[in-house]
């Protein structure tokens, strides 16, 4: 017992500083942060002409401001100044209506495109009734559809053979930190980007209806404002414990020929007494892993660029390399490389929603099968321990492996206590 406390305590170590390390990560994150946000205001703040710049300003107080000069343009329209002004140019304000860029002296160069055309097509995706928000609901509403479906023709995965009351180790401490890090932040990342495309929508009006009109805005606005630092801070938790999973279970999620085969046999998930054999992680938790990271890499990605806007565009640089792998065969045009600043960052906030609801539907399927959908399953990251028949039924490769090590230490597997 003595030697159980012990290794407890030292778990409970281990879990105890990364929570520490993980709360100064966030804490150094949101310093940094806020630095870099006030000294982009200040900048923006302190624009002042240069010294040996020629303006209007009066000689003296109480004088008339000079007129400025206009020079009238080659071409210019001789219409009556009344219709079209003295410097009106069809070809000039076409330029302009369609998003031309020009120039300006002052740093914010987003000022050098006076109308943003292609802004519209942006509004249309994020709309009220646009393909982003009307896709995502449905894919969410499809995929709990789906969930219900099978657990009405399959029901709770029981354990075949019942409790051994043997406990084998699943995972250690260190993964369930990484695991539960992970987890936790992307459902506050998740709850409070649905609520920035939904909320203004569906909590108003429940909040007006609560309160008065006016209260549900205000209300709404300081959930709105909470829910925008949360989004900004957790995700550094998200990195964090991306990473973590990424370094610990990569060398455990290479593909195999044995992932063929629990695949052929649907992984025993819609028949009742098939067990295919699998190593600590089956093809299906494989191909949750590698969404996960894929997915999850993307949108820190497009995330980092939105977090630091104009400073890091991706999108321009990622567009020449598809089409130089061969984007114009599938779109039938090639995608467009010289994007400005402001498309960038529509781009980001486009890809980041689209990737944030494909991640939220396969970590809908993935809270299911460990918790209401398998019996047992939860045990593996909620103590760490799981029971011997359920890891014998779903892992029995990996059971080997353990009983092997065990056998070579000396060791043997818990009793349940």
């Amino acid at each position: 017992m003595s030697l159980r406390r012990t290794n407890l305590r030292r778990r409970g170590l281990v879990i105890g500083l990364s929570a520490i390390s993980f709360a100064v990560l966030i804490f150094l994150g949101s310093l940094f942060q806020a630095a870099l946000t006030v000294g982009e205001a200040m900048a923006q703040s302190s624009v002042r002409p240069p010294a040996n710049a020629v303006t209007n300003e009066p000689s003296a107080p109480g004088e008339a401001r000079v007129p400025d000069a206009v020079a009238p343009l080659e071409g210019a329209a001789t219409a009556p100044w009344d219709i079209l002004g003295p410097n009106s140019d069809s070809t000039l304000w076409g330029e302009v209506r369609q998003g031309g860029r020009f120039s300006v002296t002052i740093p914010d160069q987003n000022a050098a495109i006076l109308v943003q055309s292609y802004g519209v097509d942006w509004q249309k995706m994020r709309a009220a009734k646009g393909p982003l928000r009307d896709y995502g609901a449905m894919s969410l509403f499809a995929v709990l559809a789906l969930l219900f479906v099978f657990y009405l023709f399959r029901g709770r995965i029981r354990i075949e053979h019942g409790l051994s009351g043997t406990l084998i180790e699943r995972f250690k401490p260190i993964e369930r930190f990484g695991h539960w890090l992970l987890a936790g932040s992307f459902i506050l990342l998740a709850l409070s980007g649905l609520n920035l495309l939904y909320g203004r929508d569906l909590m108003i009006p429940m909040f007006a209806l609560l309160t008065s009109p006016e209260e549900g805005k205000a209300i709404f606005a300081t959930i709105a404002a909470a829910g925008k630092w949360v989004h900004n801070n957790v995700a550094w938790a998200f990195m964090l414990g991306l990473v973590m999973v990424f370094v610990m279970w990569v060398a455990h999620n290479l593909p195999s020929m044995t992932d063929l085969k629990w695949m052929a046999q649907g992984g025993g998930m819609f028949s009742e007494g098939v067990h295919p054999p699998a190593r600590k992680f089956n093809a299906g938790q494989k191909l949750i892993f590698w969404a996960v990271i894929l997915l999850g890499a993307s949108i820190s990605l497009s995330g980092v660029s939105l977090l630091f806007p104009y400073d890091l565009p991706v999108f321009a640089k990622t567009f020449v390399i598809l089409n130089s792998l061969g984007a114009e065969a599938i779109w039938g045009a090639p995608l467009a490389t010289d994007l400005s600043l402001l498309e960038e960052m529509q781009y980001a906030q486009i890809w980041h929603t689209i990737v944030a609801f494909a991640m939220i539907v396969v970590i809908i399927a993935h809270i299911y099968i460990g918790t209401r959908g398998m019996e047992g399953a939860f045990d593996a990251m909620g103590s760490g321990m799981v029971d011997r028949n359920w890891a014998e039924e779903h892992h029995s490769l990996w059971v080997e492996q353990e009983d092997a090590k065990a056998s070579a230490s000396g060791g043997a597997a818990a009793p349940a206590e």
